[in-house]
C-alpha cells in the first residue's frame, strides 16, 4: 500500500515548500513511523536560507529535516524490537557499515554516509520532515512513557553534545567552559553536568541563550557583549595561574570565542571544537607553552541510544530548550523565528495535522 505523505522540502533559496509524495508500506527490517515533532537545526536553516554551506550546495528540491520523533505505525517483517502504537525517536545516521572507517569502529566518519537532510552527496540523502517517514528498525529509539516527543525529538542534537562531551576525556571534578550557548552549547552544558563537571561556566553574546544555559545546568553565566572584563578573572595572571578552566567546550565556531577560550584554559587542559566556523587562526605559542589538546568533534553514533535512555530516564529536562511548536503550515514562520538567536533556542515543526491535510 502506499500512502500520500506531506513533506517540507527546500527549492532553493528561501524557496521553502509543503510538498506531498509517496511513502510506501515497510518492507522487511522497515518501519513506518508518523512523525509528531521536528527540531529545527541549525544546518536546515543554512539550505533555508543560503541553499547550504560552505561548498555544499542544493542542486535539486530536497526534503529538509534530522530531528525526530513519532509513532510507529507498522512494521515490516522481522521487526520485533518495536511495534504499531510504540513511540520512538529516529536515528537519523546510517552508516555504511563497510569502509574502512565503520569497520575501524569510527561510523561517525564513514565514507558512505546517508545522513537525513544532507545535500553533501547527490543524489542528495532526503530528510525526515514529512509526516510519515519509512526507516530501518535499527534507527528507532523507544520513547518512555510520559516522556513529550517534542523533548525526545531533540535526542539528535542532545547526541552531537555527548559525543562532544566524551571527546574531551573524564569531565569528573573538572572545570568546565562551554563558549557560545545555541542548542548544541546548551546540551553540551547537560551532558557536562551529567559527566560529574563540577563547575561549568557558560559564555555568549546574549541573555535569553544564557538563561537557557542556568536552566539546562550552568553553574556561572556571562555576557561577554556587556561583562568586557571577563577573561580577566579567568585568564594567566602572570603570578597565581596560567588559566582557569579544564576543558573548554567550544560550540560558537567565533575564532574570537576559540582564543579567548585558550587564554583561559589551564595547562595541559582540552578544547573540544564542536562549532563550525571556517577558518580560524590561533596562538600556537600558547598552545605549545600550556601543553593543550585540541580536537574535533563530529556528529555521533552510540550516543544517540544514549540520548534517549537519559531523555527517558527524566535526569534532565528538557523543556527549556523548546521555544515553541508550529505547525507543518506555517513552516515558514518557525524557520523565521528559528534563525533569530535572541528570541528562539529550538524552535519544533508539529505535524500532527499533516496526516489530514495528505
Amino acid at each position: 500500500m502506499r500512502y500520500r505523505c506531506m513533506c517540507l522540502v527546500i527549492h532553493a533559496p528561501d524557496d521553502l515548500r509543503v510538498d506531498v509524495q509517496d511513502a510506501a508500506d515497510p518492507g522487511p527490517g522497515e518501519v513506518l513511523v508518523a512523525v509528531g515533532f521536528g527540531g529545527i537545526c541549525g544546518s536546515d536553516l543554512h539550505y533555508f536560507h543560503h541553499g547550504g554551506f560552505g561548498t555544499v550546495r542544493i542542486k535539486r528540491p530536497m526534503i529538509l529535516g534530522h530531528e525526530v520523533a513519532g509513532t510507529v505505525r507498522a512494521v515490516g517483517e522481522g521487526v520485533t524490537a518495536v511495534k504499531p502504537g510504540d513511540r520512538v525517536a529516529v536515528n537519523p545516521s546510517r552508516p555504511c557499515g563497510a569502509c574502512v572507517h565503520c569497520l575501524e569502529g569510527l561510523p561517525n566518519q564513514c565514507l558512505d554516509m546517508r545522513f537525513y537532510g544532507s545535500a553533501m552527496r547527490d543524489p542528495h540523502v532526503e530528510g525526515a520532515f514529512r509526516h510519515l517517514l519509512l526507516c530501518d528498525a535499527v534507527q528507532c529509539e523507544p520513547v518512555a512513557a510520559g516522556v513529550a516527543l517534542q523533548h525526545a525529538a531533540l535526542a539528535e542534537p542532545f547526541s552531537v553534545a555527548l559525543h562532544g562531551v566524551q571527546r574531551a576525556g573524564p569531565l569528573l571534578g573538572k572545570r568546565v567552559l562551554v563558549s557560545g550557548c545555541g542548542p548544541i552549547g546548551a546540551l553540551s552544558i547537560a551532558a557536562a553536568k551529567i559527566h560529574g563537571a563540577a563547575e561549568i561556566t557558560a559564555v555568549d553574546l546574549t541573555d535569553a541563550t544564557l538563561a537557557v544555559a542556568r536552566a539546562m545546568g550552568a553553574d556561572v553565566t556571562i555576557n561577554v557583549a556587556t561583562d568586557t572584563d571577563w577573561l580577566q578573572r579567568y585568564a594567566a595572571d602572570g603570578a597565581t595561574r596560567k588559566g582557569t578552566f579544564d576543558v573548554m567546550l567550544e560550540c560558537s565556531g567565533n575564532e574570537r570565542a576559540l582564543r579567548a577560550g585558550l587564554e583561559a584554559m589551564r595547562p595541559r587542559g582540552v578544547v573540544v571544537q564542536l562549532g563550525l566556523g571556517g577558518d580560524v587562526s590561533i596562538p600556537q605559542n600558547m598552545v605549545v607553552a600550556k601543553e593543550l589538546s585540541i580536537c574535533g568533534s563530529f556528529r555521533f553514533h552510540a550516543e544517540f541510544k544514549l540520548a534517549v535512555q537519559l531523555i527517558n530516564s527524566g535526569r534532565l529536562d528538557m523543556a527549556p530548550m523548546v521555544t515553541g511548536a508550529f505547525p507543518l503550515s506555517r513552516a515558514r514562520e518557525a524557520f523565521e523565528l528559528a534563525s533569530d538567536r535572541s528570541k528562539a533556542m529550538k524552535v519544533l515543526l508539529d505535524f500532527a495535522g499533516a496526516d489530514a491535510a495528505a
